[in-house]
């Protein structure tokens, strides 16, 4: 625990951790913790929704496996495909911030 005497913050957590902004190691996590994100947002709203994977799935035009993937953060999703899952399937609006 002395390594972590001197972190105050989370974003000094993330540099000792995985390498300042840019590294690969970084880059990889915050990846990793993006799609976490997403995925648990499409659980949230489905459940929400009262719908199961398979109804969501059918509603968009793919499988359940495929948004089983996505909600368990494995699967590789494309933008316009989240856009249509969120939008077309479970009627609600994306917003996207770039910083």
């Amino acid at each position: 625990m002395t390594m972590y005497k001197e972190i105050t913050t989370f974003d000094e957590l993330l540099d000792h951790e995985y390498g300042p902004i840019g590294n690969e190691r970084r880059n990889e996590f915050e990846e990793k913790a993006q799609m976490f994100i997403i995925s648990e947002m499409l659980k949230e709203a489905r459940k929400e929704a009262k719908m199961t994977q398979g109804q969501l799935a059918e509603k968009v035009g793919t499988k359940k496996s495929y948004i089983s993937k996505i909600e368990n953060g494995r699967g590789n999703i494309q933008l316009s495909t989240l856009i249509r899952i969120f939008e077309k399937g479970l009627n609600r609006k994306i917003g996207l911030t770039f910083l």
